[in-house]
């Protein structure tokens, strides 16, 4: 049964609410003020709320904005009740994130089609954050065990070889051993943590409140070169190809949290490495344009054909039977998707046989002033 909480502080009305919502079928339950209204939400998690605006102790509008600063709360459909219509009140609900406003004296047929109409909303939305979801499930389903079980065999077969005959081998057979063992694990490490992420931007996608999460991080800035150095700390694997990068950096201050701005690097950069030979140069530039930042990756690689720049999505690698390189073609979809969350927008230009050049635009920057 469906479960609607009315927050009314004039009991005539309230108990009016009350009997009309439960004739209809809901199971309805009142709160007399907005404190005991925002105890209740937490107590019972209705489906969908009625709130009046003017309310003695906590207003309607304080109350939404508790709710609406929850990310367990959130997305509760939420309807405004005022006794007059007043443009700035109306106004001030929106911003807040109300879902709809009734003004007093309302029909029932108002006050039930409102009801239904947000709940048919809110259900559409929890249908479609459930397909997306088993669209998920489907694509780790498809390319998580293999993905997983490559770097994990070669760290079981690795490890096996060491304990049979470690008393055989030199140290530059044993040593080479253990970096076989630490790279696989490093390989293994940022697979998982690549999946987790694609997880969080579908869920992100699929359902908008979510964003609120992300919003003390996504105010956050990173500073060039400072942040570009931290990014090539963390080459792995590929540190040996570092001698190759070639770099023009403009200092600046662009609005990318750290962490994501690291993730977006070393995925392009990955990408580059991958796909061309050690010794070839990638060169990597990031200028200021128009008050934002520029910033471009070009490899003298393998290159990529049309067919495979319009495939690119979650869990796709390019043309795997033909070309050795490993990984699960998900770090330039996931670079895509963490430039577009801050604004950005990525592009790839690739032509077969001479290179991939990637560049994105559109992040907020302003230079950062060298010390006198």
């Amino acid at each position: 049964m469906t479960k609607i909480l009315v927050i009314e502080d004039q009991p005539e009305v309230r108990q009016n609410i009350e009997d009309i919502l439960s004739l209809e079928d809901y199971e309805v339950i009142s709160a007399p003020d907005g404190e005991i209204g925002l105890a209740l939400v937490k107590q019972h998690l209705p489906d969908l709320i009625l709130c009046d605006v003017m309310m003695p102790r906590v207003t309607g509008f304080e109350v939404l904005k508790a709710l609406r600063q929850d990310p367990h709360l959130a997305a509760i459909p939420f309807i405004l009740l005022t006794a007059k219509a007043d443009h700035h009140a109306f106004r001030q609900g929106m911003e807040l994130g109300a879902d709809d406003y009734l003004t007093k004296p309302f029909t029932i047929d108002e006050l039930l089609h409102a009801i239904a109409t947000r709940l048919d909303q809110h259900h559409q939305r929890q249908a479609e954050v459930e397909s997306r979801l088993d669209d998920l499930r489907q694509q780790v389903t498809r390319s998580l065990p293999h993905e997983l079980l490559t770097p994990l065999n070669s760290i079981l077969g690795t490890s096996e070889l060491l304990i049979n005959f470690y008393d055989a081998l030199s140290r530059d057979e044993a040593m080479e051993s253990f970096h076989d063992i630490k790279t696989s694990g490093e390989r293994l490490y940022r697979l998982v943590e690549n999946f987790l992420l694609m997880a969080d931007l579908d869920l992100l996608v699929a359902s908008p409140d979510r964003l609120e999460v992300w919003q003390s991080r996504l105010s956050r800035y990173s500073e060039l070169p400072a942040s570009l150095a931290q990014a090539l700390e963390d080459l792995g694997q590929n540190r040996p190809r570092r001698q190759d990068l070639e770099m023009m950096i403009v200092p600046q201050r662009i609005k990318v949290a750290e962490p994501d701005f690291r993730k977006i690097l070393g995925e392009l950069l990955d990408n580059a490495f991958k796909f061309s030979l050690p010794g070839t140069l990638v060169q990597l530039e990031a200028i200021i344009r128009d008050g934002t930042c520029q910033l471009t990756i070009q490899d003298q690689g393998r290159g990529m054909a049309q067919e495979e720049l319009r495939s690119i999505g979650a869990h796709v690698q390019f043309q795997r039977s033909k070309f050795e390189q490993q990984g699960s073609g998900l770090g330039l979809t996931l670079a895509q998707r963490l430039t577009e969350l801050y604004g950005g927008k990525l592009a790839i230009a690739s032509v077969p046989g001479e290179g991939t050049t990637i560049t994105i635009t559109g992040w907020e920057s302003e230079p950062i002033q060298a010390d006198s």
